[in-house]
């Protein structure tokens, strides 16, 4: 593009995708660590995770109206350094109730950069004549990629634990600051359109559209959090492989989503956003079956590899569709619909592993191959309609 604007945009908006990857990266290789400072028992741990998905949920609905009101200018810099600090805390805690106190900042943190980011992915979607929506979301990946990195290197190097969440932290928010000057603000002046141009207002969508876009992403974040949490134990549990080897399960499924999230931005460019969500989802539903069925390791791999890659380009299409809703309240309608696919994240492991106590692991993940089947089938709410100005989002 010849104006210089949206390409900074962009390149502010990886740069917050990236560093909201590897804090919560980082966090994620040291949880041993601080479980075994604060002297809490794995039960302990599983409920004050609990408590951070509860608080990245507040965080997301408080955030949307917040980007509303005072537009992403103001709120992607001020979220970045919020995460900073926040994610310094868990490093800093000694006990259950200090390390309650610090996850329910943390997961405050986590849910309001989570939607400032993505609402301002979406302005400078907009100003773009093509889907870039996708590769902000391999950013993502590639920042927790590179907290597994750094995080293997200094626990091996015998660095604090506080030392290298503080370090992180500080990092985020020096970051969050220099890139604040390229953030742009999507809130459009009276009458004038998403980019501020000459258009009408959006139609005012309806409550059912926003639902069901919500319900969409909450099905395929809950598959996805379903290969996070259970590939490599499927792989030793199911198929007797050893642990180490049981890892390449996981890895196969995050490289291919990683690399479908690069990719899809020029797929959904040439078939749109419904073909993506129906033919991915559907991919994924036949990736997750060969999952289930397959006798030996390497057929396996290959299904959690189409697995991956049919889940890649589903929730990025999802997120830019409920900010495109209504340019009026396009953070409070992305709050809604990423809340949604965040509770599907957190749900999915808890809901196989509560299966697993009456049915065998792989017949469990018939839910989630269900639900990327549904999610194929209602895949046309992504398509372009005016929503009835009779039923306005409350």
């Amino acid at each position: 593009m010849n104006n210089p604007l949206p390409r900074a945009a962009r390149v502010a908006t990886f740069t917050y995708f990236t560093l909201n990857g590897f804090a919560v990266g980082l966090w994620v290789v040291h949880i041993p660590n601080v479980e075994r400072a604060t002297g809490i028992s794995h039960s302990t741990l599983g409920a004050l995770l609990l408590l951070l998905g509860g608080a990245a949920f507040v965080g997301m609905q408080v955030a949307g109206p917040l980007a509303d009101r005072l537009g992403q200018r103001r709120l992607l810099p001020a979220a970045g350094v919020l995460l900073g600090v926040a994610v310094c805390t868990p490093g800093l805690a000694s006990s259950w109730w200090t390390l309650a106190l610090s996850l329910l900042f943390f997961g405050f943190g986590n849910g309001t950069i989570d939607v400032a980011m993505n609402s301002h992915a979406v302005v400078v979607e907009r100003a773009y004549p093509r889907p870039i929506m996708a590769s902000f979301h391999a950013m993502w990946s590639v920042g927790g990629a590179l907290a597994a990195l750094v995080g293997a290197g200094t626990l091996a190097a015998g660095v604090p634990t506080a030392v290298s969440l503080t370090a992180c932290g500080a990092g985020c928010a020096v970051v969050s600051l220099l890139a604040a000057r390229f953030v742009i603000d999507g809130r459009p002046e009276p009458g004038t359109g998403a980019a501020g141009t000459s258009a009408a207002p959006s139609v005012r969508p309806s409550r059912k559209l926003v639902w069901l876009l919500g319900a969409i992403a909450f099905a395929l974040m809950l598959a996805e959090g379903v290969a996070n949490d259970w590939a490599a134990l499927h792989s030793r549990d199911v198929l007797g492989t050893s642990t180490s080897t049981a890892a390449f399960a996981y890895g196969a499924f995050a490289v291919a989503m990683t690399a479908g999230r690069f990719a899809t931005d020029r797929v959904a460019a040439l078939i749109g956003p419904v073909a993506i969500v129906r033919y991915g989802a559907a991919l994924a539903a036949a990736g997750l079956t060969l999952v289930v069925v397959a006798p030996w390791l390497p057929l396996a791999l290959v299904g959690w590899a189409l697995f991956g890659l049919g889940l890649s380009g589903g929730v990025p299409q999802l997120f830019s569709a409920a900010g495109n809703l209504d340019t009026r309240a396009s953070g409070a309608l992305m709050a809604r619909v990423v809340g949604l696919g965040y509770v599907g994240l957190l749900a999915g492991p808890a809901l196989i592993g509560g299966l697993t106590h009456w049915i065998p692991l792989n017949v469990a993940f018939a839910v989630p191959v269900v639900l990327c089947v549904l999610a194929a089938v209602f895949a046309d709410v992504l398509a372009p309609r005016p929503a009835p100005a009779e039923e306005p989002v409350g």
